[in-house]
C-alpha cells in the first residue's frame, strides 16, 4: 500500500468510525431516556446466561436452520479479531498480531479461514432457504438480502484478497490458512502484476464493505447484531409472570401511551428483534388469522422510537420524571396513529398465553408491553371493548366476574359440610376455590371433586366462603390495575386476619396471580396448585388411585399457560394421570409442555368476543382430537369451558369428554 491509499483509507476508516460511534451512541441515548428498571441483580447469573443463550444460541439452534445461524454467527465473532488486525494494518503496515506466537497466531489464521468459508455457505444456504423454502413466519425482505449478499461479499473478498496475496509471496503464514492457500493456484497463470490489482482491488472492495456494513446495522433489521447479546444479559430469569405494580399518585398517567413511558428494558427489547419471525409461528392470535402478531408489535415499538427520536431526545431530563411530559409532543402516536401504530384490535386480541416469550431466541418481552398499553386504553381513554364493561361493574361490585351476588359463592356446598374459615380457628390450608369453582356450573363439578379428595386424604383445610373474593387475573390482565389494587388489598387484609399461610387453589389463573401477582403487595403466603397437592398425596398414599378405565381408552393431557409456561407445572399432572390409568403414561398433543398451545381464554379473553379469524379453542380442539384419545384432561376451569365448547362444535360431545384432574381422581379413589 502507498502513501496516497494509506492516507485515504485512514480518512474513510476514522470517518466510518466516528459515525458509527456516533449513531450508537444516538441509540444508547435513545434507550436511557425510558424508565428506570433493576436489571442489574445476580451479575454472574445473567452472565452465564448470556454465554448459555448469546453465544450459545440456545433457543436458535432448538429449531430446525437454527444451526445455520450459529456458524455464521460464531463465524463472525472469530473474524472480528481478524478484521480488527486488518483495520490497523491498514494505517499501520506493519502490524500484525503475530506478536501472540506463532502457533496462536496460526490457530487463529486457521479459523479465519475455515470459518470464512462456512459463513459463506451459510449465506448461501440462508438464500436459498428464503427464496425456495421461506417459512410462513419470515416475511420476505429487500434488508435480509442486501445483508446477506454484503456478507458473502465480504467473504469472497477475503478469500480473494488473501489467494492473491498468497501468489506473491507477502503472506509469511498462508500454510495455515488451508481454502485461501487452495485458491492461489487460480492465479497461477496470470501475470504478477495483475495479480497485485487484483489483490488491491479487492483489498478495498472488503475494506469499503466491512466498514459500510458496520454503519449500516444501526439502520437495519440486522441492528440485534449490537444489540442481542445485551439483551441477552438483561433477560428476566424466568418467564415475565407479572406486570409492574403502579402507584396511584395525583397528576400520574397511567399505562403506556407514548414510547418512552417504557422501561429502558424495554426499548432495548424493541432494538434488540431479529425479525426471525418465531413469536408470531406459536402466537395463538396469529395462527387464528387475528390481526395481532407479536412481531410487528415489537417492530412498530422500534420504528415509533426511531421515529420520534429527536422529539424524545428533546425532552428535559427532569421532564422524564413525569408520565407524560408537556413538551413531550410525539411525531408518530405509540396507538392507532396509522400503519406505523399499534391498533386497539391488536391490543385486545392477545391472550397472554407467553408463547412469544418461551420462543424468543433474544428474551423479548412481549406481554406486559401489551398490558401497559391496555392499562393506558381502560384507565386513561376508557377505551376497551363493549363486553369487558359487565365485567368491571361485575367485579367492582360483586367481587366476580359473573356478578352473581357474593351470598351463592356457597350454594356448590350445601350438604357437603365443607369448613369456613372463621378467626381464630386454625387450619393447615385455606382452598381458595375462585369466581369460576364457585359461579361455574360445569366448574363447581371441579371443586366439589377436590373437596373429596381432601376429605379422603383427611387434608386439614377450609374455605372463606361468603368473605373470598376474585382474585383480580382478568382485570390486571385488561389493564384495570386500578381495581386489581384495591382487589389485592382486600383479599391480603383477609388473609392475614384469618392468618392464612397456605393456599390451595383449582384454577391456575387464580394460582399465578395469588404466586407471583400478589407477592408485589408484600404477600408472604405459599400458594399450592391442585395437580402439586394431589400428586404429593398420592405419593405419599395417603390416596391410593385405582384405574376405572380400560387399557383401550386413552387420555391426552393439556397443559394450562398459567400452570405450565409461566409456573412451570408439567410434571404433576403427568404423573396423577399415570397413576389413575395403571402406570399407563398418557397421550401427547403434536403443541405440548412448554409448546403448549392456549385454549383461547387467557387475558381475559374469556369474558370477549372472538370475531376475526377462526376460534382458537377450536384450535387447540383439533389437535388434541388428533391424538385420538377418548379424555382430554385439563387442570384449568378456563380451559375446561374452551374445550367442552369445542367438542360441542365439533359434534363429538358423545365421543370424548373433557376432565379436569381432580375429577380423574375422583373418579380413581370412589
Amino acid at each position: 500500500m502507498n502513501s496516497i491509499e494509506r492516507l485515504i483509507f485512514v480518512i474513510v476508516c476514522f470517518g466510518a468510525i466516528a459515525f458509527f460511534l456516533k449513531n450508537a451512541s444516538k441509540l444508547f441515548a435513545l434507550m436511557c431516556m425510558g424508565r428506570w428498571e433493576n436489571r442489574f441483580d445476580n451479575l454472574w447469573s445473567r452472565f452465564g446466561g448470556m454465554l448459555k443463550y448469546g453465544f450459545g444460541q440456545r433457543r436458535v439452534i432448538s429449531r430446525k436452520y437454527g444451526i445455520n445461524h450459529f456458524f455464521i454467527f460464531w463465524g463472525f465473532l472469530i473474524l472480528v479479531c481478524v478484521y480488527f488486525e486488518f483495520l490497523i494494518n491498514g494505517i499501520f503496515p506493519e502490524f500484525n498480531l503475530g506478536f501472540l506466537g506463532t502457533i496462536p497466531y496460526g490457530i487463529l489464521l486457521f479459523l479465519a479461514d475455515i470459518m470464512s468459508f462456512v459463513v459463506l455457505i451459510g449465506v448461501i444456504i440462508a438464500i436459498f432457504r428464503r427464496t425456495f423454502f421461506r417459512p410462513a413466519h419470515i416475511a420476505p425482505s429487500f434488508d435480509a438480502y442486501f445483508i446477506l449478499s454484503l456478507i458473502g461479499i465480504l467473504m469472497i473478498a477475503f478469500f480473494t484478497t488473501n489467494a492473491a496475496e498468497a501468489n506473491l509471496n507477502n503472506l509469511r503464514m498462508i500454510s495455515w490458512m488451508p481454502i485461501s492457500n487452495r485458491l492461489s493456484v487460480l492465479f497461477a497463470s496470470i501475470a504478477k502484476n495483475d495479480v497485485h490489482i487484483i489483490s488491491r482491488v479487492f483489498w478495498w472492495i472488503h475494506a469499503i464493505l466491512l466498514l459500510f456494513f458496520l454503519n449500516y446495522l444501526p439502520y437495519s433489521k440486522h441492528l440485534h447484531i449490537l444489540t442481542a447479546l445485551p439483551n441477552c444479559f438483561f433477560r428476566s430469569p424466568n418467564l415475565i409472570s407479572t406486570v409492574p405494580r403502579l402507584k396511584f399518585s395525583k397528576g400520574e398517567e397511567f399505562g403506556v401511551s407514548k414510547v418512552f413511558q417504557y422501561t429502558w428494558k424495554d426499548l432495548l427489547d424493541f432494538m434488540a428483534c431479529t425479525e426471525c419471525g418465531r413469536c408470531q409461528s406459536v402466537c395463538p392470535a396469529t395462527i387464528t388469522d387475528k390481526l395481532l402478531n407479536p412481531q410487528q408489535i415489537i417492530h412498530k415499538g422500534k420504528v415509533n422510537l426511531f421515529k420520534n427520536g429527536v422529539a424524545i431526545r428533546a425532552i428535559r431530563p427532569a421532564d422524564m420524571l413525569a408520565s407524560a411530559p408537556a413538551n413531550a409532543k410525539m411525531v408518530v402516536p405509540l396507538i392507532n396513529g396509522g400503519e406505523e401504530s399499534i391498533t386497539k384490535d391488536e391490543i385486545w386480541a392477545c391472550t397472554t398465553c407467553g408463547a412469544c416469550m418461551q420462543v424468543c431466541p433474544v428474551f423479548i418481552e412481549h406481554t406486559p408491553k401489551i398490558i401497559s398499553m391496555r392499562q393506558h386504553l381502560v384507565m386513561e381513554k376508557a377505551e376497551f371493548p363493549e363486553e369487558l364493561n359487565s365485567l368491571f361493574e361485575a367485579t367492582e361490585q360483586r367481587f366476580n366476574p359473573w356478578g352473581i351476588a357474593p351470598a351463592d359463592r356457597t350454594k356448590w356446598a350445601i350438604d357437603l359440610n365443607i369448613p369456613v374459615i372463621s378467626e381464630g380457628e386454625k387450619v393447615e390450608y385455606l382452598f381458595y376455590v375462585g369466581c369460576a369453582g364457585s359461579f361455574d356450573s360445569r366448574a363447581r363439578q371441579i371443586t366439589i371433586s377436590l373437596t373429596r379428595i381432601l376429605n379422603k386424604a383427611k387434608v386439614s383445610y377450609g374455605i372463606l366462603g361468603n368473605k373470598e373474593k376474585c382474585c383480580g387475573d382478568p382485570l390486571r390482565k385488561l389493564g384495570n390495575e386500578y381495581l386489581f389494587d384495591k382487589i389485592v388489598h382486600d383479599n391480603i387484609e383477609s388473609f392475614k386476619k384469618y392468618g392464612i399461610k397456605k393456599i390451595i387453589t383449582a384454577c391456575p389463573h387464580c394460582f399465578s396471580t395469588l404466586k407471583n401477582d400478589y407477592k408485589q403487595y408484600g404477600a408472604d403466603f405459599e400458594v399450592i396448585h391442585h395437580t402439586q397437592l394431589i400428586s404429593e398425596l398420592i405419593t405419599e398414599g395417603k390416596i391410593k388411585p385405582k384405574s376405572s378405565n380400560s387399557s383401550e381408552n386413552k387420555t391426552v393431557i393439556h397443559d394450562s399457560c398459567y400452570l405450565g409456561r409461566y409456573n412451570q407445572i408439567y410434571k404433576e399432572p403427568r404423573d396423577i394421570v399415570k397413576a389413575c390409568s395403571n402406570g399407563k403414561s398418557p397421550v401427547e398433543m403434536e403443541n405440548h409442555g412448554n409448546n403448549s398451545f392456549c385454549c383461547g381464554a387467557g387475558g381475559g379473553r374469556m369474558w370477549m368476543e372472538e370475531l376475526p379469524g377462526k376460534r382458537i379453542y377450536l384450535e387447540r380442539t383439533h389437535q388434541a382430537l388428533k391424538t385420538n384419545a377418548s379424555t382430554i384432561a385439563v387442570a384449568c376451569p378456563y380451559c375446561m369451558t374452551m374445550f367442552e365448547d369445542g367438542l360441542k362444535d365439533e359434534g363429538v360431545s358423545d365421543k370424548v369428554c373433557v376432565k379436569d384432574i381432580a375429577e380423574i381422581v375422583d373418579e380413581a379413589i370412589k
